[in-house]
């Protein structure tokens, strides 16, 4: 019951929104422009543009070649700027004439990959060539009896003082126990 309701209100208010309303009369002499927030009018009028070539008031536009790409031989009027008197020129002059920056075209990017990848090898060859003739260690390391053990310090040797150790048979701080071991050997070393 309460859809239906819901169904026959939601129904009879999109009608009222349909129905056009009636306009005023007498309009109003002045109006205020109303803001656009929307984006897409913006859009749609940008996209109105006409691409036409002869917009620069009839004037003609020549094909877009910059002139260090023109046969330098050739019997121009103008020889440096590699033009004929008379000839119209392009709009981005500044960009295409013979004085702007050169374009590259000395070596193409699959000969410079060629090129990096050959250098690349190169580097590569030489190390592993230098570590397959590198000669090894020219000595072999030294073998002693008992690997120095005594002479290094050994089971009998002083060693140097820790915290807890005694001096003189006195015990330097409190929280440790004298311990024999090392007791017994430094009585050995005075010996």
């Amino acid at each position: 019951m309460l859809s239906r309701r819901a169904l026959i209100l939601a129904a009879a208010s999109a009608r009222s929104f349909a129905r056009p309303r009636p306009q005023p009369q007498i309009q109003a002499q002045f109006r205020l422009p109303r803001a656009q927030f929307s984006v897409a009018r913006c859009l749609k009028a940008a996209g109105e543009e006409i691409d036409d070539p002869e917009m620069n008031n009839n004037y003609i536009n020549p094909p877009r070649i910059k002139r260090q790409h023109r046969d330098p031989y050739a019997d121009w009027d103008d020889k440096q700027e590699r033009r004929n008197f008379g000839e119209p020129v392009h709009e981005d002059n500044d960009v295409l004439g013979i004085f702007a920056l050169e374009d590259y075209t000395f070596m193409s990017s699959s000969r410079g990959l060629l090129m990096w990848a050959g250098f690349i090898t190169c580097v590569l060859g030489v190390y592993y060539g230098v570590a397959y003739t590198y000669p090894g260690k020219p000595s072999a390391p030294r073998e002693l009896e008992g690997g120095l053990f005594e002479e290094l310090g050994g089971p009998g040797a002083v060693r140097a003082h820790m915290a807890g150790d005694s001096v003189d048979g006195e015990q330097v701080s409190g929280d440790l126990e004298p311990d024999p071991q090392i007791s017994r050997d430094v009585k050995l070393n005075q010996n």
